[in-house]
Parts: C-alpha cells; structure tokens; sequence
C-alpha cells in the first residue's frame, strides 16, 4: 500500500489536472456505478493510470465497461479479489458515494481495509494514498459558483427549479447534477467562473465532503436512510454537514416550517434566507401572502397558482428555488416565467395520462411517509392509492390516517403491502386490495376510480403511485418502478381507448 508519492489534495487544482498533474499518476476507483464511471472517465482523460475495484462479478460489469469508451483502466472485480489490493502503490483513492468505511451498507472487506487506510492517513503516514469521494473532489476543483440542495425529500425537483430559474440568466450558463443521476466530475475540464452548478447532495455524499458549496438550500430534514447512519440523530448529523460547510461568504437557504432545518439559521455566522408557507417573518425572508409568493425586500413575485407543480409541498420547493433566483440577481419577471413553465421531474407526481377520466401519477420517488402525505394532499378525491415495496424501517403511523382521510382506496403490492394494508384498515380506510405485480396493481386501482366516477363523484379520479417503500423486492430502484408503473397505464390506455389516450 505504500507509495513514494501520494498526491497532495490540498494542492490539487483544476489547471493543475488541465495542466498534466495526473499524467501517469496510478489512482485507484471503487466502486463502478454512475460515478465511478464518471471518476475513470475523467482521472483517465486527466492521463491518469486508472485501477477500479468493484466487488461485483466482472460478468456484471460489461455495461460499465463500455462506458469508458474505450479509456484504459485495470479492472480488479469479484468477490475473491482482496479490496486493498486495488489500491497498492496508488497515489490517490477516489469513491462512489455509496463507499464509505462507515457505512455498514458498504461491503464488509472493503469497509475494513478502507478503515485502515485512514487510520494509517490519520496517523500521520504521509505515505499512503489520500481517500476522497467523487462529489468531494468535484467541489475541490470547480471554479464555478456552486448551489447545494439537500433534503429528505423535495431536493430533485428543488434542484432541477433551481436550475430552470437560473437558467433564464444566459450570461451564465446552468449545470444541474450529484445525486439526480448526473455525477459532474467529468463535467470539470469545461467548467469556467461564469457558469453556475446546482448540485443535488444526498446523506450518502454529505458526510464525504470536506468542501461546502457557495450557496446550501435545504427543503426538510425529517428521517430516511436510518440502516446507513444508525440513528434518527445519526441521519440528521450527515444532512447538517452542508450547513456547516457552506462558504462564509455565501447563503443559507432554509425552510422556515421545518424545525430541525430552521434551526441551522446563523450557522458558522453565514446570511441566512428563510421561506415559509405563510408571510415572511424575516428580513430578505420569502413567504405566501394573498395567495402570492412574496419576498420581504423584493415584493410580489407570482401568483402561487401560476406554479404548474401540484401541490402545498411544491409552493416551499417553489420558494425556496426563488429565493436562490433572487440570491443570484435575476429579476422577478424572468423568475416568474421560469417558475411557471416548470412541469416538474420524471417519478415525482409525473403526470402519466388521463385515461376515461382516471387520472395516472407517477410518484414512485415517494418512498418516505411524508412525501406520500404530501402527494395525498396534492390531488382532489377520488384517489386510489397504489403503494408497498421493501419496507425502509421508518414509522408509517402518520401516513395511515391520512390515507384514510384521502384515499377511497389503496391497492397494495410487495414485501409491505400486507402489514401498509392492515395499518390503513386501522385507520379507517374503507377499502384495501391487493396485487401480485405493479401492472396488475394499475388495472385494479383503474377499475376502482371508474366505480366512484360511475357513482357519480367528480372527476378526474385519480391513480396515485406513492410507494411508501423502497423498490428492490421487486425492481433495480424506483426509476425502474416508475417506468414499470408508466407502461402499465400505456397499455391499459390504448387498450381502453385504441391507442389515444385523453
């Protein structure tokens, strides 16, 4: 594991990469997921001699290969390859977020040897290589503003807000990626100062950085992920992190309605910008008055109703990407324009079609109570529910009565769709189904909305997926189940209507 030469991470800058300083330089990439392979493309572009370990077979990992186009790299894959082998005589480790010695969801024997590679670091052996995350090294080395989202939910589609707002600005273009699919480390080489880059961080990748961003918007912080981080507490520390790295000279952007975000206010002395749903309490603080999004300083900005994303939850996603809109000069008109041209992202309350006046949701992102809540809330009755999947280990004692209240109906489908069923029974709903496969599942809950549009109630009816649950009992994650869900309406649609949906 000892080398001559380590990198120095300190020293590392972006000319320097343009300039050679990889070039020949052996650096190790673990794990060969999105951002390992962003990781290889770009240390291999930088000139580096590049080795990725990824405990998967290597027959597993033909697609990732491909990926590289080409780009030459020593691939140690498998089970039976010892992980600290990946990185003898590297001059520098890089990881996907996933890979982290303190997590106990990272592999066992990768976890152990990376907890002795720091502690050797930790130790003052200046001899073996630096260990840094691919979302750490980016914020390293950009050279543009940076805008970091964070959340337990509400941050993909905050972001992506973000990014449609300042992108009204063309004087300084918009990069939007992390945790939304798209690692930005291969972005670095064409990056300059008068671009902006909205970042989307999840509590895989927070506890792994060591750079803050120039601006940290945060939707909530309630409880998610609690197999990773142990504790309701533990889970909180990791979302803090942005907080307490945001640039000093920058902003926090903070929900006003979220106790544990609120508190963050004044962190580390950085200017704080607070939205809430009702007026502003704050000076530069951002609210609802009269039915209008407006900004203490800025006055009116729009009507909350010209926002086209359902929902009371989105009108706070919605303030708090104008908030940055106005943090970084834009006027409110082209904010304004911006905001209401936003229709939203893929799986998070994605409108799918209107079949026979039954409306089909995509929300298979909403695997958190909280969020199945709010996309109960977003919609007129009658909804029938589709939920289950692999159960995240979180309380689900508020969803229940709400689902209740909401819902005329909920069908039910994987590991957790017994004990969901038997909690919404509990709480009063009137009608639980159950269904082997998510296609089945949407013929199901098609028939029950037609029955109470059939009763007279108005309409559209309308088919929510909001799992409640994660997706691998039954799919790769919960892209794949949102795709699943949105083929199953298209084949009931042009079954119902001959191909042409209404």
């Amino acid at each position: 594991m000892a080398i001559e030469r380590p990198i120095d991470l300190e020293a590392l800058t972006l000319d320097g990469v343009r300039g050679g300083t990889l070039r020949g330089r052996p650096v190790t990439v673990l794990g060969f997921a999105r951002s390992g392979i962003a990781l290889a493309r770009f240390l291999g572009d930088a000139g580096a001699d590049v080795t990725i370990y990824d405990g998967r077979p290597a027959a597993e990992l033909a697609d990732a290969v491909a990926a590289l186009e080409g780009r030459p790299a020593r691939i140690l894959a498998g089970p039976d390859v010892d992980p600290s082998s990946a990185w003898a005589g590297a001059a520098l480790v890089t990881t996907s977020p996933s890979i982290n010695p303190d997590y106990p969801t990272t592999e066992p024997r990768l976890r152990e040897a990376l907890r002795e590679l720091v502690a050797a670091r930790a130790g003052g052996d200046e001899s073996v290589p630096a260990l840094v995350s691919e979302a750490d090294l980016f914020l390293r080395l950009c050279p543009a503003p940076t805008i970091g989202v964070t959340g337990t939910k509400g941050k993909t589609t905050t972001s992506s807000l973000i990014a449609a707002i300042l992108a009204a600005d063309p004087a300084h273009p918009v990069v939007l990626g992390g945790n939304i699919g798209i690692p930005l480390v291969e972005r670095l080489p064409e990056l300059t100062a008068e671009q902006r880059v909205v970042i989307e961080l999840s509590e895989l990748q927070l506890p792994t950085l060591s750079r803050g961003t120039t601006v940290a918007v945060y939707t909530n912080v309630t409880s998610d992920h609690l197999d990773r981080h142990g504790s309701l507490e533990g889970y909180r520390a990791a979302k803090r992190r942005l907080a307490e790295l945001v640039d000093p000279a920058g902003a926090l952007v903070l929900n006003g309605d979220d106790p544990v975000v609120a508190a963050y206010a004044g962190m580390g002395g950085v200017r704080t910008i607070v939205y809430r749903l009702g007026p502003p309490l704050v000076p530069g603080g951002l609210g609802v008055v009269d039915g209008w999004i407006f900004g203490d300083g800025s006055g009116r900005i729009m009507p909350v109703d010209r926002l086209a994303i359902p929902g009371r939850h989105n009108v706070a996603n919605a303030l708090a990407a104008i908030a940055v809109g106005l943090e970084f000069g834009l006027a409110p008109e082209a904010i304004r324009a911006a905001a209401a041209a936003f229709t939203g992202v893929e799986h998070r309350l994605e409108p799918v079609a209107v079949v026979d006046g039954v409306r089909f949701v995509n929300d298979s992102q909403g695997t958190q109570p909280d969020a199945v809540v709010a996309a109960l809330r977003a919609f007129d009755p009658p909804i029938v529910l589709i939920a289950g999947g692999r159960d995240k280990d979180v309380d689900l004692s508020e969803l229940a009565p709400v689902a209740a209240e909401r819902a005329v109906a909920a069908v039910l489908i994987g590991e957790s769709g017994p004990a969901l069923g038997r909690m919404f029974r509990e709480a009063g709903l009137a009608r639980t189904e159950s269904a082997a496969t998510l296609e089945a599942a949407v013929g199901l809950a098609d028939g029950i909305a037609r029955e109470h549009l059939a009763a007279g109630e108005p309409g559209p009816a309308t088919v929510l997926l909001s799992p409640a649950a994660a997706s691998f009992d039954m799919f790769v994650d919960y892209a794949a189940r949102g795709r699943a869900f949105k083929d199953a309406v298209g084949r009931l649609a042009a079954a119902r209507t001959g191909g042409r949906e209404r």
